[in-house]
């Protein structure tokens, strides 16, 4: 947001009839893009609402004891084939280049049987299959558990990552990330509690895929455009352009005292959760400095991650969790990068490429300190691809696939996962699940009881009703459970 020059000299206590409100807007205290000013543009937020908000970020108990205390989302939005890295269909060869019959009805046009043209192998104890364009994170495959029955409602990435995000492909409702945060608060008062990061721009549905809907402001997500290596882009409005912090820090002050004597006289909390949003604001100017720069790890840390985009943005994140940020989601890229409607064997490689090494490291730095004992990582899209080729509008193949939200796989590891499992399958070709469907639902019940919260009493009360997370649904997997 563009803010204008500022006359640091000319706020003074001789002002003290200036209109708090001017003074918040004029002072620009630099924190635009941490999702904090829209704080500022709710005029009508209730006085319960805006008391959540003074607290919202206090770590909080538990329902129960949890497993894991973080959670890391590496999201490959555009919709990852599930045939093509962890769900081996060797009956797709035997029926190359035939119509499959009795195929579910799907949003494009799709001809006969397409054989994943990656080589799948076991790896590790559990002798799980994996395919090759995923080969550095399947030497970590006794950490994971893969999910191959899952299954959204639409084949259409709109709905689908709202549903995967936010639990509802219709509503507006919060994100799971929000809803984690709402749930347990922050370890670290001077960072945000839940980070999305998104090289190059947006995913489809923009922001609203780490929104904070019904729930306080404070919940959403803060957006990072991890290209930028540059904290002053990879944060807007991180610093100043044109007061130094003292400066700000005077303001700040005389913005308290000028509440103090306003509060003296009535009583309005909202104004008092407003102060305090912008005092997290500047106290996370320097914590975000330091959390951000890679540059402060070792040399072979760096380079067992990678020096491309993903490499630094997952390192990014793994400082960012030891720091008690509490969700962290990775996105691709803008857009759609994984909707692969033609030459899915060039493409899929090339993007499994870019995040299978920072993966691996990732899962080996947790492991190695201790941290991926409490930390929940989860790796998917929004629904997987069919088994059949996608045809072009004069019919023939184009050597991709469409949408396919009747089967689809992700994996967790980590905190209270039971690792080298698999759960539930996909029929013999991978159109649908058929053993263990699993919803989304289910998913999100699953992760909410490893973080200690039982996701039928995780309600926040708005428009007369108590609204959840898994809505009137959702059962834990106990069987990928530790």
């Amino acid at each position: 947001m563009h803010q204008p020059p500022i006359n640091q000299h000319a706020i003074s206590t001789d002002n003290i009839g200036t209109s708090r409100r001017s003074v918040l807007q004029r002072s620009a205290l630099g924190v635009g893009s941490l999702g904090l000013l829209n704080l500022l543009q709710h005029e009508q937020t209730t006085a319960a609402e805006s008391q959540a908000l003074a607290t919202s970020l206090s770590s909080r108990p538990t329902h129960f004891v949890p497993r894991a205390k973080r959670v890391i989302h590496f999201f490959l939005n555009g919709g990852p084939s599930h045939v093509d890295t962890f769900d081996p269909k060797p009956m797709l060869k035997r029926f190359s280049g035939r119509t499959v019959s009795d195929n579910p009805a799907t949003e494009r046009k799709t001809g006969a049987a397409l054989p994943s043209p990656f080589r799948f192998r076991k790896y590790g104890q559990s002798g799980i299959e994996v395919s090759e364009i995923f080969q550095r994170t399947a030497a970590h495959i006794d950490d994971i558990a893969v999910i191959r029955s899952m299954h959204a409602e639409v084949p259409n990435h709109e709905p689908s990552l709202m549903l995967m995000n936010c639990g509802d492909s219709v509503q507006t409702r919060p994100s799971f990330g929000a809803w984690t945060l709402y749930g347990l608060g922050t370890e670290n008062q001077n960072l945000p509690g839940f980070v999305a990061m998104c090289p190059g721009g947006l995913p489809i549905k923009d922001t609203e895929n780490w929104q904070a809907g019904f729930l306080p402001g404070s919940f959403q997500g803060t957006y990072v455009d991890s290209q930028h290596k540059e904290l002053n882009r990879l944060i807007e409005n991180i610093e100043h352009p044109h007061i130094s912090r003292r400066a700000q820090r005077k303001q700040l002050d005389l913005l308290a005292k000028w509440n103090a004597r306003h509060k003296a006289d009535r009583y309005d909390d909202r104004l008092e959760a407003r102060i305090q949003s912008y005092e997290l604001a500047f106290r996370m100017q320097q914590d975000a400095a330091e959390a951000f720069d890679v540059s402060r790890e070792p040399k072979h840390v760096q380079e067992m991650y990678g020096t491309g985009i993903h490499g630094r943005q997952t390192l990014i994140a793994r400082r960012l969790l030891e720091r008690g940020v509490r969700f962290v989601q990775l996105w691709h890229g803008a857009g759609q990068p994984w909707d692969n409607h033609s030459n899915i064997q060039t493409e899929h490689r090339k993007l499994a490429g870019q995040i299978d090494q920072p993966i691996a490291a990732l899962l080996t730095d947790l492991k190695q300190s201790g941290m991926l004992e409490d930390t929940l990582v989860l790796w998917g899209g929004e629904f997987g691809r069919t088994p059949t080729v996608e045809l072009a509008s004069d019919g023939k193949p184009i050597n991709g696939r469409d949408h396919n939200h009747y089967g689809f796989s992700v994996w967790l590891a980590g905190g209270g996962i039971k690792g080298g499992t698999v759960y539930g399958a996909t029929d013999e070709i991978g159109f649908k699940a058929e053993q263990n469907p699993t919803s989304v639902h289910d998913l999100h019940a699953t992760m909410l009881h490893l973080l200690g919260l039982a996701h039928e009493q995780l309600t926040f009360r708005y428009a007369g009703r108590d609204f959840r997370l898994t809505d009137v649904h959702g059962n834990v997997i106990h069987d990928i459970l530790s």
